[in-house]
Protein backbone atom coordinates (compact mmCIF):
# COMPACT_ATOMS: atom_id res chain seq x y z
CA UNK A 1 0.00 0.00 0.00
CA UNK A 2 1.44 3.16 -0.67
CA UNK A 3 2.62 5.72 2.38
CA UNK A 4 0.63 8.64 1.41
CA UNK A 5 -2.64 7.15 2.75
CA UNK A 6 -4.25 5.19 5.78
CA UNK A 7 -6.75 2.11 5.57
CA UNK A 8 -10.36 2.91 6.75
CA UNK A 9 -10.56 6.64 7.23
CA UNK A 10 -12.85 8.37 9.28
CA UNK A 11 -15.73 10.55 7.54
CA UNK A 12 -14.37 14.18 7.32
CA UNK A 13 -10.57 13.13 8.20
CA UNK A 14 -8.11 14.64 5.38
CA UNK A 15 -6.43 11.89 3.06
CA UNK A 16 -3.19 12.12 2.61
CA UNK A 17 -2.03 14.83 5.39
CA UNK A 18 2.06 13.84 4.12
CA UNK A 19 1.62 15.86 1.43
CA UNK A 20 3.72 16.13 -1.32
CA UNK A 21 5.54 12.91 -0.59
CA UNK A 22 6.77 11.15 -3.82
CA UNK A 23 4.54 8.01 -4.91
CA UNK A 24 7.31 4.92 -5.65
CA UNK A 25 5.11 3.15 -8.21
CA UNK A 26 2.40 4.21 -10.89
CA UNK A 27 0.43 1.14 -9.82
CA UNK A 28 -0.47 -0.55 -6.88
CA UNK A 29 1.64 -3.03 -5.25
CA UNK A 30 1.25 -6.57 -5.82
CA UNK A 31 -1.51 -8.42 -3.46
CA UNK A 32 -1.10 -12.02 -2.26
CA UNK A 33 -4.28 -12.16 -0.55
CA UNK A 34 -6.88 -14.18 -2.30
CA UNK A 35 -10.03 -12.62 -4.34
CA UNK A 36 -12.60 -13.72 -1.47
CA UNK A 37 -10.14 -12.07 1.31
CA UNK A 38 -9.68 -8.93 -0.71
CA UNK A 39 -13.75 -8.86 -1.08
CA UNK A 40 -14.07 -9.69 2.19
CA UNK A 41 -11.68 -7.10 3.57
CA UNK A 42 -13.74 -4.27 1.36
CA UNK A 43 -16.98 -5.39 3.44
CA UNK A 44 -15.13 -5.18 6.65
CA UNK A 45 -14.46 -1.27 5.48
CA UNK A 46 -17.74 -0.53 5.84
CA UNK A 47 -17.44 -0.68 10.02
CA UNK A 48 -14.78 2.23 9.90
CA UNK A 49 -16.07 3.77 7.01
CA UNK A 50 -19.75 3.76 6.53
CA UNK A 51 -21.57 3.86 2.97
CA UNK A 52 -23.82 6.31 4.20
CA UNK A 53 -21.19 8.30 5.90
CA UNK A 54 -20.60 9.55 1.72
CA UNK A 55 -23.65 11.52 1.82
CA UNK A 56 -22.42 14.27 3.64
CA UNK A 57 -21.19 17.11 2.57
CA UNK A 58 -20.11 20.38 5.23
CA UNK A 59 -17.40 22.71 4.28
CA UNK A 60 -14.15 22.73 6.28
CA UNK A 61 -14.54 25.80 8.89
CA UNK A 62 -11.19 26.95 7.00
CA UNK A 63 -12.04 25.94 3.59
CA UNK A 64 -10.77 28.59 0.98
CA UNK A 65 -11.90 31.08 -0.87
CA UNK A 66 -12.59 29.32 -4.58
CA UNK A 67 -11.78 31.91 -5.90
CA UNK A 68 -8.72 31.96 -3.80
CA UNK A 69 -8.15 28.67 -5.34
CA UNK A 70 -8.91 29.80 -9.17
CA UNK A 71 -6.21 32.87 -8.52
CA UNK A 72 -3.40 29.85 -7.34
CA UNK A 73 -3.89 27.60 -10.16
CA UNK A 74 -4.11 30.35 -12.86
CA UNK A 75 -0.37 31.48 -11.63
CA UNK A 76 1.24 28.73 -13.95
CA UNK A 77 -1.02 29.41 -16.72
CA UNK A 78 -0.49 32.03 -19.52
CA UNK A 79 -1.51 35.31 -18.11
CA UNK A 80 -3.47 37.16 -21.11
CA UNK A 81 -5.81 33.85 -21.40
CA UNK A 82 -7.10 33.67 -17.93
CA UNK A 83 -10.02 36.52 -19.16
CA UNK A 84 -10.70 33.75 -21.82
CA UNK A 85 -11.04 30.89 -19.28
CA UNK A 86 -13.01 32.88 -16.92
CA UNK A 87 -15.20 34.26 -19.50
CA UNK A 88 -15.91 30.33 -20.57
CA UNK A 89 -16.62 29.43 -16.81
CA UNK A 90 -19.11 32.34 -16.11
CA UNK A 91 -21.16 30.87 -18.59
CA UNK A 92 -23.37 28.79 -15.96
CA UNK A 93 -22.67 26.96 -12.53
CA UNK A 94 -21.84 23.80 -15.19
CA UNK A 95 -19.21 25.41 -17.14
CA UNK A 96 -18.15 26.89 -13.36
CA UNK A 97 -17.97 23.55 -12.29
CA UNK A 98 -16.15 21.87 -15.07
CA UNK A 99 -13.21 24.47 -14.72
CA UNK A 100 -13.18 24.29 -11.10
CA UNK A 101 -11.61 20.68 -10.27
CA UNK A 102 -9.21 22.11 -8.03
CA UNK A 103 -11.51 23.59 -5.93
CA UNK A 104 -13.55 20.43 -5.48
CA UNK A 105 -10.72 18.38 -4.84
CA UNK A 106 -9.74 20.49 -2.24
CA UNK A 107 -12.68 19.46 -0.77
CA UNK A 108 -13.22 15.75 -1.35
CA UNK A 109 -9.96 16.00 0.58
CA UNK A 110 -12.13 16.10 3.77
CA UNK A 111 -14.92 13.89 2.89
CA UNK A 112 -14.88 9.84 4.41
CA UNK A 113 -12.26 7.55 2.38
CA UNK A 114 -11.59 4.05 2.62
CA UNK A 115 -7.99 4.42 1.99
CA UNK A 116 -8.46 2.39 -1.54
CA UNK A 117 -6.63 3.76 -4.59
CA UNK A 118 -6.83 3.78 -7.91
CA UNK A 119 -5.43 5.47 -11.10
CA UNK A 120 -7.75 8.39 -10.86
CA UNK A 121 -9.43 10.26 -13.51
CA UNK A 122 -9.07 13.52 -11.14
CA UNK A 123 -12.03 15.32 -13.14
CA UNK A 124 -14.55 12.33 -13.84
CA UNK A 125 -17.44 15.01 -14.97
CA UNK A 126 -19.54 13.81 -17.65
CA UNK A 127 -18.68 16.16 -20.17
CA UNK A 128 -15.39 14.40 -19.99
CA UNK A 129 -16.95 10.71 -21.42
CA UNK A 130 -17.08 10.99 -25.30
CA UNK A 131 -16.79 8.85 -28.26
CA UNK A 132 -12.75 8.65 -29.99
CA UNK A 133 -11.72 6.18 -32.73
CA UNK A 134 -9.57 2.94 -31.59
CA UNK A 135 -5.84 1.94 -33.03
CA UNK A 136 -8.21 -0.13 -35.12
CA UNK A 137 -10.65 2.31 -36.07
CA UNK A 138 -13.49 1.39 -34.04
CA UNK A 139 -15.92 4.17 -32.24
CA UNK A 140 -15.14 3.30 -28.73
CA UNK A 141 -16.68 4.63 -25.60
CA UNK A 142 -14.33 6.00 -22.85
CA UNK A 143 -13.37 9.07 -20.41
CA UNK A 144 -11.86 11.26 -23.04
CA UNK A 145 -9.74 13.64 -20.35
CA UNK A 146 -6.61 12.93 -18.30
CA UNK A 147 -4.82 16.44 -17.70
CA UNK A 148 -5.49 15.46 -14.03
CA UNK A 149 -4.75 11.46 -13.38
CA UNK A 150 -2.78 10.20 -10.86
CA UNK A 151 -3.15 7.72 -7.65
CA UNK A 152 -6.01 8.60 -5.85
CA UNK A 153 -9.24 7.84 -3.92
CA UNK A 154 -11.88 5.68 -6.01
CA UNK A 155 -14.82 7.66 -4.26
CA UNK A 156 -13.26 11.31 -5.23
CA UNK A 157 -13.80 10.11 -8.97
CA UNK A 158 -17.55 8.85 -8.35
CA UNK A 159 -18.57 12.07 -6.39
CA UNK A 160 -17.78 14.06 -8.73
CA UNK A 161 -19.17 12.05 -11.79
CA UNK A 162 -21.99 12.11 -10.07
CA UNK A 163 -22.43 15.80 -8.80
CA UNK A 164 -21.97 16.48 -12.50
CA UNK A 165 -24.85 14.45 -13.56
CA UNK A 166 -27.23 16.59 -10.67
CA UNK A 167 -25.36 19.84 -11.95
CA UNK A 168 -26.28 19.22 -15.41
CA UNK A 169 -29.77 18.12 -14.54
CA UNK A 170 -29.71 21.84 -12.97
CA UNK A 171 -28.75 22.75 -15.95
CA UNK A 172 -31.11 21.56 -18.40
CA UNK A 173 -34.38 22.58 -15.90
CA UNK A 174 -34.77 18.53 -14.82
CA UNK A 175 -37.34 17.50 -11.80
CA UNK A 176 -35.67 16.64 -8.40
CA UNK A 177 -36.78 13.29 -9.02
CA UNK A 178 -35.90 13.22 -12.45
CA UNK A 179 -32.18 14.53 -11.37
CA UNK A 180 -32.47 11.99 -8.83
CA UNK A 181 -32.96 9.06 -11.15
CA UNK A 182 -29.75 9.96 -13.32
CA UNK A 183 -27.60 10.09 -10.61
CA UNK A 184 -28.83 7.09 -9.06
CA UNK A 185 -28.65 5.41 -12.54
CA UNK A 186 -24.99 6.98 -12.16
CA UNK A 187 -23.84 4.81 -9.07
CA UNK A 188 -25.47 2.38 -9.56
CA UNK A 189 -23.79 1.92 -12.85
CA UNK A 190 -20.42 1.89 -11.33
CA UNK A 191 -21.05 -0.59 -8.27
CA UNK A 192 -23.12 -3.27 -10.56
CA UNK A 193 -20.06 -2.74 -12.90
CA UNK A 194 -17.64 -3.38 -10.36
CA UNK A 195 -19.40 -6.51 -9.06
CA UNK A 196 -19.33 -7.49 -12.52
CA UNK A 197 -15.57 -6.91 -12.92
CA UNK A 198 -14.55 -8.74 -9.12
CA UNK A 199 -16.04 -11.79 -10.85
CA UNK A 200 -13.77 -11.73 -13.62
CA UNK A 201 -10.25 -12.76 -14.75
CA UNK A 202 -7.68 -9.95 -14.76
CA UNK A 203 -7.16 -10.32 -18.70
CA UNK A 204 -11.47 -10.16 -18.94
CA UNK A 205 -10.91 -7.36 -17.30
CA UNK A 206 -8.25 -5.42 -19.35
CA UNK A 207 -10.13 -6.46 -22.11
CA UNK A 208 -13.76 -5.14 -21.23
CA UNK A 209 -15.26 -2.54 -23.31
CA UNK A 210 -18.64 -0.84 -23.46
CA UNK A 211 -20.78 -1.51 -26.43
CA UNK A 212 -21.18 1.73 -28.49
CA UNK A 213 -24.36 0.73 -30.66
CA UNK A 214 -26.13 -1.06 -27.30
CA UNK A 215 -25.21 2.33 -25.97
CA UNK A 216 -26.96 4.45 -29.06
CA UNK A 217 -29.51 2.09 -29.28
CA UNK A 218 -30.39 2.66 -25.61
CA UNK A 219 -29.81 6.81 -26.05
CA UNK A 220 -31.93 6.90 -28.58
CA UNK A 221 -34.81 5.47 -27.13
CA UNK A 222 -34.63 2.42 -29.74
CA UNK A 223 -33.43 0.01 -26.96
CA UNK A 224 -34.65 -0.52 -23.09
CA UNK A 225 -32.50 0.27 -20.40
CA UNK A 226 -33.78 -1.83 -17.50
CA UNK A 227 -33.61 -0.40 -13.91
CA UNK A 228 -29.41 -0.18 -13.84
CA UNK A 229 -29.32 1.72 -17.44
CA UNK A 230 -28.03 -1.52 -19.15
CA UNK A 231 -30.64 -3.15 -21.06
CA UNK A 232 -30.77 -5.46 -23.82
CA UNK A 233 -31.01 -3.22 -26.90
CA UNK A 234 -33.85 -4.41 -28.17
CA UNK A 235 -36.62 -2.84 -30.67
CA UNK A 236 -39.36 -0.92 -29.94
CA UNK A 237 -42.82 -1.94 -31.09
CA UNK A 238 -43.55 1.50 -32.51
CA UNK A 239 -41.08 1.88 -34.87
CA UNK A 240 -42.66 4.92 -36.59
CA UNK A 241 -42.39 7.06 -33.23
CA UNK A 242 -41.07 10.39 -34.13
CA UNK A 243 -39.10 11.34 -31.20
CA UNK A 244 -37.74 7.76 -31.29
CA UNK A 245 -36.54 8.53 -34.60
CA UNK A 246 -35.71 12.05 -34.27
CA UNK A 247 -33.10 11.20 -31.45
CA UNK A 248 -31.61 8.21 -33.27
CA UNK A 249 -30.89 10.61 -35.77
CA UNK A 250 -29.05 13.25 -33.99
CA UNK A 251 -27.07 9.89 -32.27
CA UNK A 252 -26.32 8.98 -35.91
CA UNK A 253 -25.10 12.51 -36.49
CA UNK A 254 -22.77 12.31 -33.41
CA UNK A 255 -21.08 9.52 -34.60
CA UNK A 256 -20.80 10.37 -38.13
CA UNK A 257 -19.33 13.42 -37.31
CA UNK A 258 -16.78 12.16 -34.89
CA UNK A 259 -15.65 9.68 -37.60
CA UNK A 260 -15.48 12.77 -39.55
CA UNK A 261 -13.07 14.29 -36.98
CA UNK A 262 -9.69 13.26 -38.63
CA UNK A 263 -6.35 15.06 -39.76
CA UNK A 264 -7.85 15.64 -43.04
CA UNK A 265 -10.59 17.45 -41.19
CA UNK A 266 -8.22 19.83 -39.72
CA UNK A 267 -6.38 20.55 -41.91
CA UNK A 268 -9.42 21.98 -43.83
CA UNK A 269 -11.14 23.65 -40.74
CA UNK A 270 -7.89 25.19 -39.80
CA UNK A 271 -5.43 25.69 -42.57
CA UNK A 272 -4.95 28.08 -45.66
CA UNK A 273 -2.00 27.78 -48.49
CA UNK A 274 -0.09 31.00 -48.74
CA UNK A 275 2.39 31.38 -51.44
CA UNK A 276 2.08 27.70 -52.57
CA UNK A 277 2.92 27.20 -48.00
CA UNK A 278 0.65 25.52 -45.94
CA UNK A 279 -0.11 27.73 -43.18
CA UNK A 280 -2.67 27.63 -40.17
CA UNK A 281 -5.22 30.47 -40.21
CA UNK A 282 -4.80 33.25 -37.19
CA UNK A 283 -7.81 33.59 -35.11
CA UNK A 284 -6.35 35.06 -31.78
CA UNK A 285 -7.27 34.26 -29.18
CA UNK A 286 -8.03 31.04 -29.77
CA UNK A 287 -5.46 30.27 -32.49
CA UNK A 288 -2.21 32.58 -32.75
CA UNK A 289 0.76 30.81 -35.52
CA UNK A 290 4.24 30.83 -34.06
CA UNK A 291 4.88 33.29 -36.62
CA UNK A 292 2.69 35.87 -35.38
CA UNK A 293 4.61 35.28 -31.85
CA UNK A 294 7.62 35.92 -33.08
CA UNK A 295 6.85 38.43 -34.64
CA UNK A 296 5.37 40.63 -31.62
CA UNK A 297 8.92 39.47 -29.77
CA UNK A 298 10.48 41.30 -33.21
CA UNK A 299 11.84 37.67 -34.16
CA UNK A 300 9.61 38.68 -37.72
CA UNK A 301 12.45 36.82 -39.53
CA UNK A 302 11.92 33.33 -37.33
CA UNK A 303 8.65 33.29 -39.91
CA UNK A 304 10.71 30.96 -42.62
CA UNK A 305 9.17 27.73 -43.68
CA UNK A 306 12.78 26.14 -43.13
CA UNK A 307 13.49 27.40 -39.96
CA UNK A 308 10.09 26.36 -39.03
CA UNK A 309 10.24 22.70 -40.35
CA UNK A 310 13.71 22.62 -38.06
CA UNK A 311 11.80 24.22 -34.89
CA UNK A 312 9.35 21.79 -34.84
CA UNK A 313 11.80 19.01 -35.74
CA UNK A 314 13.89 19.78 -32.56
CA UNK A 315 10.70 20.44 -30.62
CA UNK A 316 9.45 16.54 -31.43
CA UNK A 317 12.55 14.43 -31.11
CA UNK A 318 12.21 14.11 -27.58
CA UNK A 319 8.25 13.20 -27.54
CA UNK A 320 9.18 10.78 -30.46
CA UNK A 321 11.75 9.19 -28.12
CA UNK A 322 8.65 8.26 -25.86
CA UNK A 323 6.79 6.36 -29.25
CA UNK A 324 7.55 2.67 -29.96
CA UNK A 325 10.00 2.23 -32.84
CA UNK A 326 7.44 1.79 -35.72
CA UNK A 327 5.66 4.43 -34.39
CA UNK A 328 8.64 6.72 -34.22
CA UNK A 329 9.45 5.17 -37.55
CA UNK A 330 6.01 6.90 -38.50
CA UNK A 331 5.70 9.62 -37.36
CA UNK A 332 9.64 10.46 -38.68
CA UNK A 333 8.10 10.18 -42.32
CA UNK A 334 6.14 13.45 -41.93
CA UNK A 335 8.00 16.73 -42.00
CA UNK A 336 6.72 19.91 -39.79
CA UNK A 337 5.02 22.48 -41.59
CA UNK A 338 3.37 24.92 -39.36
CA UNK A 339 2.72 25.16 -35.65
CA UNK A 340 0.78 27.30 -33.21
CA UNK A 341 -1.02 27.99 -29.84
CA UNK A 342 -4.56 27.01 -29.93
CA UNK A 343 -6.73 27.60 -27.08
CA UNK A 344 -8.59 24.21 -26.01
CA UNK A 345 -11.71 23.19 -23.40
CA UNK A 346 -12.82 25.05 -20.46
CA UNK A 347 -10.73 23.88 -17.56
CA UNK A 348 -7.53 23.75 -19.19
CA UNK A 349 -7.70 27.55 -21.09
CA UNK A 350 -4.38 29.27 -20.09
CA UNK A 351 -2.15 26.13 -19.99
CA UNK A 352 0.04 25.94 -23.36
CA UNK A 353 -1.45 24.13 -25.98
CA UNK A 354 -0.05 23.91 -29.40
CA UNK A 355 -0.98 22.60 -32.87
CA UNK A 356 1.69 21.29 -35.16
CA UNK A 357 0.56 20.50 -39.16
CA UNK A 358 3.09 17.43 -40.23
CA UNK A 359 3.74 16.81 -44.42
CA UNK A 360 4.25 13.19 -45.38
CA UNK A 361 5.47 12.70 -48.74
CA UNK A 362 2.10 12.51 -50.96
CA UNK A 363 0.15 15.21 -51.67
CA UNK A 364 -2.31 15.69 -49.28
CA UNK A 365 -1.20 13.61 -46.63
CA UNK A 366 -1.36 15.42 -43.58
CA UNK A 367 -0.92 14.77 -39.89
CA UNK A 368 -2.17 17.50 -37.32
CA UNK A 369 -0.57 16.76 -33.53
CA UNK A 370 -1.42 18.51 -30.39
CA UNK A 371 0.93 19.28 -28.06
CA UNK A 372 -0.77 20.07 -24.52
CA UNK A 373 1.02 21.33 -21.61
CA UNK A 374 0.66 18.83 -18.16
CA UNK A 375 0.94 20.82 -15.16
CA UNK A 376 0.69 19.51 -11.57
CA UNK A 377 -2.66 17.39 -11.23
CA UNK A 378 -5.21 18.78 -8.83
CA UNK A 379 -5.01 15.59 -6.71
CA UNK A 380 -1.30 15.65 -6.12
CA UNK A 381 -1.99 18.60 -3.91
CA UNK A 382 -3.67 16.24 -1.56
CA UNK A 383 -2.43 12.53 -2.28
CA UNK A 384 0.92 13.11 -2.59
CA UNK A 385 3.46 13.95 -5.50
CA UNK A 386 2.63 11.08 -8.73
CA UNK A 387 5.99 8.56 -9.38
CA UNK A 388 6.57 9.90 -12.57
CA UNK A 389 9.22 12.18 -13.14
CA UNK A 390 7.21 14.20 -16.17
CA UNK A 391 3.65 15.19 -15.95
CA UNK A 392 3.42 14.61 -19.50
CA UNK A 393 4.21 11.17 -18.73
CA UNK A 394 2.01 11.13 -15.18
CA UNK A 395 -1.09 12.14 -17.96
CA UNK A 396 0.05 9.35 -21.06
CA UNK A 397 0.84 6.29 -18.84
CA UNK A 398 -2.02 7.20 -16.46
CA UNK A 399 -4.85 7.42 -19.80
CA UNK A 400 -2.97 4.14 -21.20
CA UNK A 401 -3.30 2.30 -17.81
CA UNK A 402 -7.35 3.69 -17.81
CA UNK A 403 -8.55 3.97 -20.93
CA UNK A 404 -9.64 0.97 -22.99
CA UNK A 405 -8.03 1.78 -26.35
CA UNK A 406 -5.62 4.68 -26.76
CA UNK A 407 -4.13 7.16 -29.37
CA UNK A 408 -1.13 5.23 -30.68
CA UNK A 409 0.78 8.63 -31.68
CA UNK A 410 0.07 9.24 -27.29
CA UNK A 411 3.45 10.35 -26.18
CA UNK A 412 5.16 12.94 -24.07
CA UNK A 413 8.30 15.51 -23.92
CA UNK A 414 9.59 18.28 -22.13
CA UNK A 415 10.07 21.58 -23.84
CA UNK A 416 12.24 25.20 -22.94
CA UNK A 417 9.87 27.86 -21.41
CA UNK A 418 10.13 31.39 -23.00
CA UNK A 419 10.83 32.82 -19.15
CA UNK A 420 13.71 29.89 -18.63
CA UNK A 421 13.34 26.29 -17.54
CA UNK A 422 11.23 23.85 -18.68
CA UNK A 423 7.63 23.00 -19.21
CA UNK A 424 5.82 19.56 -19.52
CA UNK A 425 3.52 18.77 -22.56
CA UNK A 426 1.87 15.53 -23.84
CA UNK A 427 1.56 14.90 -27.40
CA UNK A 428 -1.76 12.89 -29.20
CA UNK A 429 -3.43 13.50 -32.66
CA UNK A 430 -5.78 16.59 -32.51
CA UNK A 431 -8.74 14.49 -33.74
CA UNK A 432 -8.60 11.68 -33.71
CA UNK A 433 -12.16 10.80 -34.27
CA UNK A 434 -13.39 12.38 -31.21
CA UNK A 435 -17.09 13.17 -30.69
CA UNK A 436 -19.45 14.01 -27.06
CA UNK A 437 -23.41 14.25 -26.73
CA UNK A 438 -24.86 17.56 -26.84
CA UNK A 439 -25.85 17.95 -23.06
CA UNK A 440 -27.47 21.33 -23.98
CA UNK A 441 -30.49 19.53 -25.43
CA UNK A 442 -30.30 15.86 -23.54
CA UNK A 443 -33.27 15.20 -22.65
CA UNK A 444 -34.22 13.06 -19.29
CA UNK A 445 -34.52 9.54 -19.98
CA UNK A 446 -31.43 10.61 -22.48
CA UNK A 447 -29.48 11.83 -19.38
CA UNK A 448 -30.03 8.77 -17.23
CA UNK A 449 -28.62 6.36 -19.83
CA UNK A 450 -25.56 8.42 -20.33
CA UNK A 451 -25.04 8.86 -17.04
CA UNK A 452 -25.28 4.90 -16.24
CA UNK A 453 -22.70 4.19 -19.46
CA UNK A 454 -20.06 6.89 -17.67
CA UNK A 455 -20.73 4.92 -14.19
CA UNK A 456 -20.01 1.70 -15.58
CA UNK A 457 -17.23 3.40 -17.93
CA UNK A 458 -15.33 4.56 -14.94
CA UNK A 459 -15.91 1.25 -12.52
CA UNK A 460 -13.67 -0.38 -15.99
CA UNK A 461 -11.19 2.57 -15.06
CA UNK A 462 -10.65 1.73 -11.37
CA UNK A 463 -11.29 -1.83 -11.55
CA UNK A 464 -7.79 -2.30 -14.14
CA UNK A 465 -6.24 -0.18 -11.67
CA UNK A 466 -7.09 -0.31 -8.77
CA UNK A 467 -8.27 -3.58 -6.06
CA UNK A 468 -11.07 -4.41 -7.57
CA UNK A 469 -12.38 -6.62 -5.10
CA UNK A 470 -12.25 -4.25 -2.09
CA UNK A 471 -14.12 -1.95 -3.60
CA UNK A 472 -16.68 -4.11 -4.85
CA UNK A 473 -17.10 -5.92 -1.25
CA UNK A 474 -17.12 -2.48 -0.09
CA UNK A 475 -19.83 -0.94 -2.46
CA UNK A 476 -21.85 -4.48 -2.06
CA UNK A 477 -25.35 -5.54 -3.54
CA UNK A 478 -27.29 -2.75 -1.39
CA UNK A 479 -28.36 0.56 -2.87
CA UNK A 480 -27.03 2.13 0.38
CA UNK A 481 -23.86 3.75 -1.75
CA UNK A 482 -25.89 4.62 -4.55
CA UNK A 483 -28.38 6.62 -1.97
CA UNK A 484 -25.51 8.28 -0.51
CA UNK A 485 -23.87 9.74 -3.13
CA UNK A 486 -27.26 10.63 -4.61
CA UNK A 487 -27.28 13.48 -1.31
CA UNK A 488 -24.08 14.00 -1.61
CA UNK A 489 -24.22 15.39 -5.17
CA UNK A 490 -27.13 17.37 -4.41
CA UNK A 491 -25.42 19.00 -1.39
CA UNK A 492 -22.70 19.43 -3.33
CA UNK A 493 -24.25 21.17 -5.97
CA UNK A 494 -25.77 23.76 -3.64
CA UNK A 495 -22.09 24.64 -2.95
CA UNK A 496 -21.01 24.92 -6.43
CA UNK A 497 -24.02 27.41 -7.25
CA UNK A 498 -22.99 29.12 -3.77
CA UNK A 499 -19.05 29.04 -5.16
CA UNK A 500 -20.39 30.47 -8.87
CA UNK A 501 -22.18 33.01 -7.28
CA UNK A 502 -19.13 34.13 -5.75
CA UNK A 503 -16.98 33.90 -8.88
CA UNK A 504 -19.29 36.09 -10.82
CA UNK A 505 -18.95 38.32 -7.93
CA UNK A 506 -15.13 38.07 -8.47
CA UNK A 507 -15.51 38.92 -12.06
CA UNK A 508 -17.79 41.93 -11.34
CA UNK A 509 -15.34 43.36 -8.83
CA UNK A 510 -12.67 42.78 -10.60
CA UNK A 511 -10.95 40.53 -8.29
CA UNK A 512 -9.54 37.73 -10.94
Amino acid sequence: MNTTTQLGHKPGQLLGRVGHAIRTTLLPDEDTRTASERKENGAELRNRVPRSSHAQWLPAADRPDPVDLLRSSGETRVQELLPLRYERMSVSAFTFYRGGALIMASDLAHTPSTGLEVQACGDAHISNFGLFSSPERRTVFDINDFDETSRGPWEWDVKRLATSVEICGRDRGFKDKDRTEAVLACVRGYREAMCDFARMGEMDVWYAHLDVDDLLARFTGNGEPDASGKGKGKKKKDKGDKAVAKSAKKAAKVVAKAKAKDSTRAIAKLTEVVDGQLRIVSDPPVVVPLRDMAARAGKADFVDSADMEKLISLALIEYRRTLSPDKRRLVERYRGVDMAQKVVGVGSVGTRAFIVVMQGAAEGDHLVLQVKEAQESVLERYCGKSAAREHGQRVVEGQRAIQTASDMLLGWCRLPASGGGFKDYYVRQLWDGKGSIDLSSIDKRQLKVLAAACGRTLAHAHARTGDRFAIAGYLGSSDKFDRAIARFAVAYADQNEADYARFMQALATDEL
